[in-house]
């Protein structure tokens, strides 16, 4: 009997859930029952339209749902900018558990052949600022030189990641730090502040941070003006809501300064072509039908009498039922302001079956992710004036890559000192040198020369740092509305000498500022002509900015590189501005974090099949993707959410170990030895 899986959603989770069940092994008898034979339907609904291809097509926005590279004019060989997710954590692929990275993006990146596209995003250790009128760099920010806050026990004579590692300190030991992804699952149930505090104090020794919001925590611990440092310093409007304070501490881990990420040179979307193909060879190759279905949304699921009902509606008409089907298994790859859309459509009709969005239950814990907005505007230049400005972007740096040893060996600079590097003993402890970003010549100089044992001429020195000089990525921060500046500089694939461009993400900003680029989207003498909940520009692709816009975008640029007393025309105009709103529907967030109050592991665990929350009900309807998973705003999560309900329902052999790396949070469980 032919047998039909349905996935609705063609982002990050449902391309991966369409890829793992093509490539896979299997674990055990039950599970080769579950799997696609010849002659069996793969079903990919979405309701948005990529270009999987490498060819431009005008009518089709760059794959990846909340991944969108923009290339200036649309051109594969020209400079790109990220409008959306652009980075992931690069994994060194060995197994301790401590060894940190995004292990299943990094798996996936080296089985599609990409990882020869895979390069350091780098991150400057030097920030510049631009905070309460003031131009300043994280390196002079001293007692004599603190910035504009009046922050309690001269906390201003420090970063602004200072108020993190304040509130992390009222409940981790440094000395008994979680380490591994299974530490910090268990930190999410048990974590506690564990010093005395005064009675002046809110919280007190004992209390459960997962029933403790961050902002009230943060406020209550660093002052008014401790948290505004903080907030206003971080870039990240979203690391400081009022989220579950214990998975707030384990996520700002990540972004102090010197974390390490690396990217694609073919641009993040690239990542979801190269899945779109593999997946349409493998079911050629197997004889599965593939159907896939753009522009096609999940109006309303239910189970009935024990078989999956789904309806669909079409882009032009979304609220309207276009067709009704049945399937074996359901799979919403989809955030969740979709997933809502999807259950409203039942829950105010009478009708026959399960409705398994609509049970309390499962709406409670469908609750606990809170939605983010996000806004991101991307400005071409033809010269890189934010380095020669006043406050220029400190983003020289170094890095030897793989592509960098192979250009040294084609200049013949000595074999022996590339192996070397290559096998220096510490490249996978504390000092690495491949992949590690140095700040400063002299200190790659001295990590070299220590490794190989001797001097290096000055010809070799021209050679090593004229090879591994890195300018981009950032960011630069402010409190203004345009929060982080991101360069991404000339990195065309195809460079043309006579005509550099260089990008930059003019602005990246979340949660309220994103309704300060929204006014300005219309110019001075439009009115608004759709309604908000029809307004679909992220899936149609990156916007063109008006000119008030980009206006706006000059004066805040010019205030953090010319000082607050520039003008506009300091910046030049750009030669193409776009914008990508991810405010706005189907995703309204451009990411998620969980609330406080909920138990986050059992969250994970429970959401990716809800009908486990229902009693005597067992449907094969699944729930993929970030908002649900243990890496939240990163494709990472949404790999790993989908992996898991594979691996656990329908017996497909784990792609890599999870013992060390467990893909969604375990609950208390310890691994088999």
């Amino acid at each position: 009997m032919k047998k039909t899986y349905s996935i609705f959603g063609a982002g990050a989770s449902g391309l991966y859930t369409a890829w793992r069940l093509l490539y896979h092994e299997i674990e055990n008898k039950e599970g080769a029952a579950k799997q696609l034979k010849a002659g069996d339907v793969l079903e990919l609904y979405d309701w948005g339209d990529y270009n999987f291809t490498e060819i431009h097509d005008p009518l089709k926005r760059p794959a990846g749902a909340r991944v969108c590279t923009w290339h200036y004019q649309n051109d594969h060989n020209n400079s790109y900018l990220e409008l959306g997710g652009m980075r992931y954590s690069a994994w060194n692929g060995l197994p301790a558990p401590t060894n940190q990275g995004h292990r299943l993006v990094t798996t996936v990146i080296k089985k599609l052949d990409l990882d020869q596209y895979s390069v350091p995003f780098n991150v400057s250790d030097n920030t510049l600022f631009y905070l309460r009128t003031k131009n300043m760099y994280l390196n002079d920010i001293t007692s004599t030189n603190p910035a504009p806050y009046n922050v309690d026990h001269y906390g201003a004579s420090d970063s602004p990641d200072t108020g993190f590692a304040t509130i992390e300190s009222l409940a981790v030991d440094p000395n008994a730090k979680p380490k591994t992804r299974r530490d910090w699952c268990e930190f999410y149930q048990n974590g506690a502040i564990n010093v005395e505090l005064p009675d002046s104090s809110v919280y007190q020794k004992g209390d459960l941070l997962k029933n403790i919001g961050y902002w009230n925590l943060m406020f209550d611990q660093l002052g008014s003006e401790g948290f505004a440092y903080t907030a206003d310093g971080n870039g990240y409007t979203s690391n400081v809501i009022n989220w579950n304070a214990a998975v707030a501490i384990q996520a700002n881990d990540e972004f102090t300064p010197g974390s390490q990420y690396k990217t694609l040179t073919t641009g993040y979307s690239s990542m979801f072509n190269a899945l779109f193909q593999a997946i349409v060879e493998l079911a050629e190759e197997k004889g599965i039908i593939l159907e896939y279905h753009p522009n096609t949304r999940l109006h309303s699921i239910l189970q009935i009498d024990g078989t999956i009902h789904y309806s669909i509606a079409n882009r032009d008409h979304p609220n309207k039922i276009a067709a009704s089907k049945t399937t074996e298994a359901a799979w919403m790859a989809m955030p969740p302001y979709a997933l809502d859309l999807v259950a409203q459509a039942t829950r105010y009709q009478d009708h026959r079956g399960l409705d398994v969005l609509n049970h309390p239950q499962v709406q409670n814990y469908l609750s606990s992710a809170i939605q983010q907005p996000s806004y991101k505007v991307g400005m071409f230049f033809k010269s890189p004036w934010w380095l020669n400005a006043p406050y220029p972007a400190p983003i020289i740096g170094y890095e030897v890559t793989d592509a960098v040893l192979t250009q040294l060996t084609a200049e013949g600079f000595p074999q022996a000192y590339i192996d070397a590097i290559q096998n220096n003993p510490d490249q996978d402890t504390s000092n690495p040198i491949i992949n590690n970003p140095f700040s400063s010549s002299g200190d790659l100089m001295t990590a070299v020369q220590t490794c190989i044992g001797v001097r290096l001429t000055l010809k070799e020195e021209s050679q090593l740092l004229t090879a591994s000089t890195r300018n981009s990525i950032g960011p630069s921060i402010t409190d203004t509305p345009i929060r982080q500046v991101v360069y991404f500089g000339n990195n065309a694939l195809q460079q043309d000498p006579e005509n550099p461009i260089y990008g930059i993400l003019a602005s990246y900003d979340d949660e309220q500022f994103t309704s300060f680029w929204e006014e300005l989207e219309y110019g001075n003498e439009t009115t608004e002509k759709i309604p908000f909940s029809e307004n679909l520009q992220p899936l149609i692709g990156p916007r063109k900015a008006t000119d008030v816009m980009i206006k706006m975008l000059r004066q805040q640029l010019a205030a953090l590189h010319f000082g607050p007393q520039s003008d506009y025309e300091d910046v030049p105009v750009p030669i193409e501005c776009k914008y990508m709103d991810w405010s706005l529907p189907p995703f309204n967030a451009g990411y998620h974090a969980y609330a406080a109050h909920y138990d986050v592991c059992d969250v994970q665990n429970m959401v990716r099949k809800p009908s486990q929350m229902i009693k005597d009900a067992d449907a094969d309807i699944f729930i993929v993707g970030e908002a649900f998973s243990n890496d939240q705003a990163w494709v990472e999560g949404a790999y790993c959410t989908a992996e898991s309900v594979l691996n656990d329902f329908f017996g497909i052999k784990p792609l890599i170990d999870p013992t060390p790396y467990p893909f969604i949070c375990p609950c208390g469980i310890k691994p088999q030895p």
